[in-house]
């Protein structure tokens, strides 16, 4: 998979861009503040349909401009296909796909990338929701029918918490949860199901990952955490969701929220058997979230059959000299790539793709 041209109006500081891209490593250089990451976040947005940087699409507009667009041209299978974003101003945007337009639940799965952002070094020590979110999304874009799972599940969660407060209120009845608890067991249970298999997956080539960037000093794990608990799993799950829903609905309704279900897991990393979040080093953690990427990159190559692109955001510069030439070495002539810099010295002598050139809403090569 590979992006031949991307193009942008009034699309944040750029009121027209349009680029030929190198099918290996784009390399977009500049000072802070004038455009790299937009570029980023446009690709970004073409195949999640959402921002990594806001929940607004109106704050991807020009300023005082009544409508932006993103279009790009990509290959995936070889085959060459066409992809477009309108956004008017205070309405709902459009998607056309080569030529005809779709629905955001469509999207999924057209373009696969991932993004490495100076966030996601933070992915490991940070809350359980980030770490849900990475492996929701990898495992979308690999499976697109996950994300319609997701969505329903997403829903029901919803629903059956406004059922909750409306009988703390006394304004519902509580066997009325009896139909939601069964569509939030169905749904749960394949959900885990599908993390679990895709975890077993994406810890082996995780491991390997790690175990290249550390010289083979290091192992990496990586583990489901089912409602609080490591290594605990039932064997029913749709049987134990049940009970367990009936277990803490008391709770549930004087809360006013859903405490069970795979919204509420987590994963854990650990190296060499000890937990990378509460005792490994900052390195430790950099070289566990380094390894992740390239190990999603590889999970997504897998279940497609082609890599997905690549997006790098400002981290060259969080990176020290070894695993930023580990990063390099695994994706040079292999992996589509954008990155996104200010120093130019964080890259080899030799020209290792193709050099842009960021100020002010401009770009040249």
């Amino acid at each position: 998979m590979r992006i031949k041209k991307i193009s942008l109006h009034n699309y944040r500081n750029y009121s027209q861009l349009s680029l030929d891209l190198s099918h290996n490593l784009n390399i977009f250089l500049g000072e802070n503040a004038q455009g790299k990451t937009n570029i980023i976040e446009a690709i970004y947005y073409a195949a999640i349909g959402s921002s990594h940087r806001t929940s607004n699409d109106n704050e991807l507009i020009c300023w005082e401009k009544e409508s932006a667009k993103i279009y790009l041209c990509f290959e995936r299978m070889s085959v060459e296909n066409e992809l477009e974003f309108n956004f008017p101003v205070g309405k709902r945007r459009e998607i056309s796909y080569n030529g005809h337009k779709i629905k955001p639940k469509e999207l999924i799965g057209t373009i696969n990338v991932v993004l490495f952002s100076p966030e996601d070094l933070y992915l490991i020590k940070g809350a359980p929701a980030a770490r849900r979110k990475f492996l929701d999304t990898e495992i979308s874009q690999a499976n697109p029918s996950y994300y319609s799972l997701l969505s329903q599940y997403n829903r029901v969660i919803a629903q059956r918490n406004v059922l909750l407060k409306k009988i703390k209120e006394n304004q519902a009845k509580n066997d009325l949860l009896e139909l939601w608890n069964q569509q939030l067991s169905e749904l749960a249970t394949k959900i885990v199901k599908q993390r679990i298999y895709s975890l077993k997956k994406l810890n082996m080539l995780a491991n390997l990952m790690h175990r290249r960037i550390s010289t083979n000093k290091e192992n990496l794990e990586i583990g489901y955490i089912f409602n609080g608990e490591e290594n605990f799993l039932p064997s029913d799950l749709n049987t134990w969701y049940n009970n367990k829903l009936a277990e803490v609905q008391a709770i549930d309704i004087r809360r006013g929220f859903t405490s069970v279900g795979p919204h509420r897991d987590d994963i854990i990393l650990k190296v060499n058997g000890i937990n990378l979040r509460s005792f490994g080093s900052q390195g430790q953690q950099r070289t566990g979230v380094l390894a992740l990427k390239l190990a999603e990159l590889e999970f997504i190559k897998s279940e497609t059959g082609e890599y997905p692109v690549l997006l790098l955001d400002d981290v060259m510069s969080e990176l020290d000299v070894n695993r930023r030439n580990q990063l390099l070495l695994f994706i040079r002539e292999r992996i589509q790539t954008f990155i996104t810099a200010t120093d130019r010295s964080y890259f080899p002598k030799e020209n290792v793709g193709k050099y842009y050139k960021v100020s002010a809403g401009s770009v040249m090569e």
